[in-house]
């Protein structure tokens, strides 16, 4: 069990413990306030806000992910030279990034967006601990508010085959909103016929409602 303190000599061990504590000293407090207030700011983010919209545990790990890497990846490179742009044009890959095994829904992206986006912004603003979170808390809150029903009623989407196309004709419109609502258990208030096939009777379509 203390092969080690035997193999190396003091000297060896004192270099060693040396350099771990240089390491540790050059990534200052700032550093750890700084992702402290990242990792804060994300939990929020998805835990409060997305999850308790969408309840979708699966992304947990990826949006986190993303998050850490490129926090620690633009706060390395910010200590050296790195223009404004360069920072953006780091921020453009990222947020280019597709899933070729799986379709990412729009509201999927648009939280992979946050999540980088505050991951960069909390890495490379050069303000104070406080103006960070001011900026974060933003993000927060106008994300809040576009989840919720305080600014805009929040609709649903639901695409469905539907076997009764007696009914899709625009003359037929109320009837097809309450058979729909009769058979789904929606408030269907609006629906879009994507496809119709004559040969099965039935019609592809997109329902529209709120909860």
């Amino acid at each position: 069990m203390n092969l080690l303190p035997q193999t190396l000599s003091s000297d060896t061990l004192q270099i060693v413990q040396t350099t771990t504590f240089e390491i540790f000293d050059n990534l200052s407090s700032k550093f750890f306030i700084r992702l402290l207030i990242d990792i804060v700011s994300v939990f929020i983010l998805i835990r409060l806000i997305f999850y308790k919209n969408y309840k979708k545990a699966d992304q947990y790990l990826t949006f986190f992910a993303f998050n850490l890497v490129i926090f620690l990846i633009t706060y390395l490179l910010n200590k050296v030279e790195m223009s404004m742009g360069a920072a953006f044009g780091l921020f453009a890959v990222f947020s280019m990034l597709r899933y070729r095994t799986e379709i990412i829904s729009t509201k999927d992206m648009t939280y992979l967006f946050l999540v980088i986006a505050i991951g960069l912004l909390s890495a490379i603003s050069k303000g104070g601990w406080d103006e960070l979170a001011l900026l974060n808390g933003i993000i927060l809150f106008a994300t809040f508010l576009l989840e919720s029903n305080w600014l805009i009623k929040k609709e649903f989407t639901k695409n469905i085959v539907y076997d009764n196309i007696n009914l899709i004709t625009p003359d037929k419109r109320t009837e097809l909103l309450a058979d729909l609502k009769n058979r789904t258990g929606f408030n269907v208030h609006r629906v879009e016929i994507q496809e119709i096939d004559f040969l099965k009777d039935a019609t592809r379509m997109t329902i529209y409602f709120y909860e």
